[in-house]
């Protein structure tokens, strides 16, 4: 499984970005495609989780400000965030997991991760 991330940069507080992730190799019959980011000095979280039966999970801080949603034909996983804030600022990172998660997934059943693409907040 590969999986290749763009459209990261730097935008001011209020602002949108739209990042992008083409998976490759997967199987896309039965999984879960999701977003984490990490910023400086904290653990890696959980920003938004999406299933192939296109069920969805975000993260609390993110909820009403990002939009995850997926294209199973061009194997595609997208993550519009908007409303940024300066503690949005991280490098997200796109991961896959053969489960189907029906809640919070668990970052340990991710094995598949992309390189990751920065993503700063101005304030």
């Amino acid at each position: 499984v590969q999986l290749v991330e763009s459209g990261g940069g730097l935008v001011q507080a209020g602002g949108s970005l739209r990042l992008s992730c083409a998976a490759s190799g997967l199987p896309f019959s039965h999984n879960t495609l999701a977003w984490f980011r990490q910023a400086p000095g904290k653990e890696r979280e959980l920003v938004a989780s999406i299933t192939t039966s296109l069920y969805t999970h975000y993260a609390d801080s993110v909820k009403g400000r990002f939009t995850i949603f997926s294209d199973n034909a061009k194997k595609m996983v997208t993550l519009q965030m908007s409303s940024l804030r300066p503690e949005d600022t991280a490098v997200y990172y796109c991961a896959a997991s053969l489960k189907v998660f029906y809640g919070a997934p668990f970052i340990g059943d991710f094995r598949s991760w992309g390189q990751g693409t920065q993503v700063t907040v101005s304030s």
